[in-house]
């Protein structure tokens, strides 16, 4: 069945200005990390990209490595964005991103600008498009000089395959000399992605500033912790969870307490934990979006409904500095 989208689809959404750009995201953008790879059905991954559109959500967010097996992500996007979403492309922002590592052998991870052009060109076939909204360095490279890194960024929204420049998981010292480069070579960094929730809050501790001075938006990945800030553990660690099946998270950082009490604030405000943790993210007029991942179109709509959330409190603030404790580093 052809797809059309939702006639009222911008009226919920609220749309933020990434830093001193002159491009808006949606509140809330649409990560395709887990849940768009070959090991889950191409059609549930086709209703939540629909059910996203139809919400405001604008900005799908990828990387080359994304999905099982690698670029799995990116090239079952590009299918459906050839039969549902072709006719809309200038309504979305198309992101992705290299850094980690993704092909064999000394050119395949880091921040070369071989890599990164290479691996630009391929994420490019495997979605079927001309060019991507924003093309990130998905992280900084110990043994690249940092000139090298940013000049490939530079290159590539300079041969039109991308719009804009960011980065990803860079500490502040390190945007602080991004954005001095990339101002130099005439590309302004549009925006930073790190990872941001209530119990993993190292970018407070000088990022968010140097952006707010540097001119540079903010999206936020990993906001629910791994499902750490949901209630799917909020009676144990189910078997079939993230936490007992995934390297990316284990038990051993389940911390069931914390959640509870974190749970009995967001019932409270009548919100589920993964709301009040989206909406606390969002709280930070700094913050320009938060990604969010979804394995079912309900999922998705339980989390896109943050938006509409009360506005926090501060005491409700206060109580959830007390139950968290703020880290220093990225995670």
């Amino acid at each position: 069945m052809s797809y059309a989208a939702a006639e009222d689809r911008y009226e919920k959404m609220p749309y933020v200005r990434s830093g001193r750009s002159g491009l808006k995201l949606p509140q809330v953008s649409l990560g395709l990390w887990h849940n768009f790879g070959d090991d889950r059905p191409i059609e549930n991954s086709r209703s939540i990209l629909r059910a996203a559109f139809d919400r405001g959500v604008t900005h799908f967010d990828l990387a080359n490595n994304y999905g099982v097996p690698y670029g799995s992500a990116e090239r079952n996007f590009g299918a459906i964005f050839a039969q549902d979403f072709k006719g809309y492309r200038d309504e979305l922002v198309i992101s992705t991103k290299a850094g980690y590592d993704m092909w064999p052998g000394p050119y395949g991870e880091w921040g070369s600008r071989k890599y990164l052009l290479a691996s630009l060109e391929q994420s490019l076939q495997r979605m079927g498009l001309e060019y991507v909204d924003i093309f990130y360095s998905h992280r900084p490279d110990p043994e690249t000089p940092l000139e090298e890194t940013m000049g490939a960024l530079d290159r590539a929204v300079r041969s039109g395959k991308a719009l804009y420049a960011a980065i990803s998981n860079y500490s502040a010292e390190q945007t602080t000399q991004a954005a001095r480069i990339m101002r130099e070579l005439g590309t302004p960094l549009l925006i930073h992605q790190p990872s941001y929730s209530m119990i993993n809050r190292w970018i407070e501790d000088g990022l968010l500033d140097t952006l707010e001075e540097e001119g540079i938006g903010c999206i936020v990945y990993s906001p629910l912790a791994q499902g750490l800030l949901t209630d799917r553990y909020l009676d144990g660690v189910p078997a079939d969870s993230r936490a007992a099946t995934s390297r990316f998270l284990s038990a051993d950082r389940i911390d069931l307490d914390l959640a509870r009490d974190l749970n009995e604030i967001a019932r409270a405000r009548g919100q589920s934990l993964a709301q009040m943790a989206l909406s606390w993210v969002l709280r930070d007029p700094r913050v320009t979006s938060v990604l969010i991942g979804a394995s079912s179109v309900t999922q998705l709509e339980a989390n896109l409904a943050s938006v509409d959330g009360p506005a926090f409190t501060e005491d409700e603030l206060q109580q959830i500095d007390k139950i968290t404790r703020p880290t220093s580093s990225p995670s």
